[in-house]
């Protein structure tokens, strides 16, 4: 992949995650509560017997989703600033913080959007999935050099 369509996809990321934050509240939660209806009906075809509500697992879900999409937008930070030449433990410090900074611009916007507020624990959520991508990127990195 070069350089160009890494930083498309990265401005393509952040656009999502903007989309998503743009959402008032009842669109938001319609759509978690759909993704967590799927997750529930897929879990009781393996379990039958489980007794899973969705309005228990749909927080857990929304966290979560908070985490991948800031462990995928990580990767992409990462890997945009590698392919650029940046030394990629400190694309890893960048990168890292680049992520955080959008986490809090991104709980920032959701003040001025209806029902939404921002969340200092959303910004932490964001944070560590940030982190652990960009982890899994550099640990992936180091592995290939170390064997090829």
């Amino acid at each position: 992949m070069n350089k160009p369509i890494t930083y498309i996809a990265v401005i393509l990321w952040v656009a999502l995650i903007f989309y998503f934050s743009h959402q008032p509240a009842s669109e938001s939660n319609e759509l978690s509560t759909a993704i967590t209806e799927v997750i529930v009906t897929a879990v009781e075809k393996v379990a039958p017997h489980s007794d899973f509500l969705v309005g228990n697992i749909n927080h857990f879900v929304r966290k979560n989703a908070h985490f991948f999409i800031y462990l995928v937008l990580g990767v992409l930070v990462i890997r945009s600033l590698h392919l650029s030449g940046v030394d990629r433990y400190k694309a890893g410090i960048l990168a890292l913080f680049i992520c955080i900074l959008y986490a809090i611009s991104d709980e920032l916007h959701q003040l001025v959007v209806p029902g939404r507020g921002a969340q200092m624990r959303d910004v932490l959520i964001d944070s560590a999935g940030a982190f652990v991508g960009i982890g899994i990127y550099v640990a992936i990195l180091f592995r290939t050099r170390v064997d090829g």
